[in-house]
């Protein structure tokens, strides 16, 4: 099998509504972040902007511009 042949797809995930096990496919969220959104929307409720996960504990600006483009809201 040629190394290229894999690839990782990628959906557009709602954070809003993802469950872990969806939400770590996402670039830098491993287990630990995931939960983290979670706990963050049980506490705070839904995200209002994907800005918002910035909130979230691990999730920093580099972290941000890495999932803008397979996150929604």
């Amino acid at each position: 099998m040629r190394e290229g042949s894999i690839k990782k797809k990628i959906e557009i995930i709602n954070v809003n509504t993802a469950k872990k096990d969806e939400l770590i496919f996402l670039p830098n969220v491993g287990p630990v972040t995931a939960e983290r959104i979670i706990r963050f929307r049980e506490d705070f409720g839904v995200f209002k902007s994907i800005d918002d996960l910035t909130r979230v504990k691990g999730i920093g600006p580099k972290t941000l511009d890495k999932l803008r483009k397979y996150v929604t809201i």
